[in-house]
């Protein structure tokens, strides 16, 4: 997967085709690690936003990165992304917050991710240019009152010479229109990584295992840099400490500027090749 990068969108009537849930309304209590991944519906949500604001102290602004060559406009609002794509299931809690006020919750925030599948290919491309109306592993959520989104995806594949990760931008402004997110600006566009020794761990499954080639490690990432969870490194829990295939929960909180705009448009680096033998993504496995 090599190319520049080609902005080109799905189409509403593409869109409303493809199975997908709305952003669910509910509370999350969100002060701290464990409560951030407890599900609930009630309507009352008196828990700061997360941790760091909980303890006084408000993390600095996530570092801005390219959105790579893959990116596609008019991904549906849902929270299930994977559309029957095999791999080692990933819930994905995220929160949006404002680092120049205190990190405070940015509720009605879109959140956009969009990532490969186990074999490394993203929906919509055979190549590095558009080449199918695919839509899996893209999706959007918007921040309930707390600032928080849910995903459930699977943990992304690898594709040469890039680590595992997933792409995001954080969308104000805006509001869902015809199953999608339209209208407003993106403030932060970035990625999130994962640790190596996790994500080796993983890849020694199927379908990842089937893969040949080399991984790329988070120290040789053309985009990674080092920063820790403000340049994107999630944080990952077990749903089964003896079986990573259970499946993993990932939580990071996004801290942004609400004024600011970022896009990521055009900007070098992201992307690469599928590892050796992969299969193309006609043929890849979808259950």
């Amino acid at each position: 997967m090599t190319g520049n990068h080609k902005n080109t969108s799905i189409t509403r009537r593409r869109a409303l085709a493809v199975a997908g849930g709305t952003v669910a309304a509910g509370g999350l209590a969100a002060a701290g690690y464990q409560s951030a991944f407890a599900d609930t519906t009630s309507t009352t949500t008196t828990a700061t936003a997360t941790s760091s604001a909980s303890s006084g102290t408000c993390m600095e602004l996530m570092s801005s990165v390219t959105e790579g060559p893959y990116y596609l406009d008019g991904a549906l609002v849902r929270k299930n992304i994977t559309e029957g794509k095999s791999g080692v299931p990933l819930t994905l809690r995220l929160t949006v917050v404002d680092a120049t006020d205190g990190c405070t919750p940015v509720p009605g925030a879109a959140v956009e991710i969009w990532h490969c599948d186990a074999w490394g290919y993203y929906s919509g491309y055979t190549t590095a240019n558009p080449a199918d109306d695919k839509t899996y592993l893209r999706g959007y959520q918007v921040a309930n009152a707390n600032g928080v989104v849910n995903f459930e995806t699977i943990v992304p594949g690898w594709y040469t010479p890039r680590t595992c990760h997933i792409h995001l931008k954080v969308h104000t402004g805006g509001a869902k229109e015809d199953g999608t997110y339209e209208g407003g600006k993106v403030n932060f566009t970035g990625q999130l990584f994962f640790d190596d020794a996790i994500a080796e761990s993983i890849f020694a499954l199927e379908p990842y295992s089937k893969h040949t080639g080399s991984y790329t490690k988070l120290a040789d990432d053309m985009v990674y840099d080092g920063g820790g969870t403000s340049s994107g490194l999630l944080r990952l829990e077990a749903v089964h400490k003896k079986d990573p295939s259970k499946g993993y929960k990932g939580f990071l909180t996004l801290g942004i500027d609400p004024d600011a705009e970022n896009t990521g448009a055009g900007s070098g680096g992201g992307g690469g090749t599928p590892p050796s033998g992969a299969p193309a993504p006609s043929s890849s496995p979808s259950s």
